[in-house]
């Protein structure tokens, strides 16, 4: 499985999202800085949910750096509406139910959970800046205090 790496061009994408088709080159044009792409697992999931939540909280900070924020997983369209509207979520959730997107941005792969080996959704965070370039590429957070970081790794 490749990963994304700082510096290299994000490969774009365009997804069935909660706001309608979305297509990362046309977010990146409207943004000040960039796009912060999340992939997370599965909605309404703990840890999922803290995540999301945790981006919901910070989404004014972020947009004041100049960021925009895209939640992806692989669930069904209907499950990530139900999801942003239990929790207020105030940013775009898109599904990618081919993986295809997960795969080649390297958040959809091999992972391990309690010593059991599976395949799915790597919770990751890719940056894309306004140029196209990976600005930061993270695999395998944790979903707790990952906004907080990723939030000082940005100087939001």
């Amino acid at each position: 499985m490749s990963r994304l790496s700082e510096g290299e061009i994000a490969p774009d994408f365009q997804l069935d999202s909660t706001v309608g088709p979305i297509r990362l080159y046309e977010l990146l044009d409207e943004a000040d800085q960039g796009v912060v792409v999340y992939f997370y697992p599965k909605a309404s999931t703990p840890g999922c949910t803290t995540q999301a939540c945790d981006f919901r909280d910070s989404l004014s900070s972020l947009k004041s750096c100049g960021y925009t924020v895209i939640g992806i997983s692989a669930d069904k369209l209907t499950s990530l509406e139900k999801f942003r509207d239990k929790q207020g979520l105030n940013f775009p959730l898109a599904t990618d139910q081919s993986k295809n997107m997960l795969t080649e941005w390297g958040a959809y792969g091999e992972k391990k959970n309690y010593g059991r080996v599976f395949r799915g959704v790597i919770r990751s965070t890719v940056v894309v800046n306004k140029d196209k370039t990976v600005k930061l590429a993270m695999y395998n957070v944790r979903a707790k205090g990952h906004v907080e970081r990723l939030r000082r790794k940005l100087g939001c």
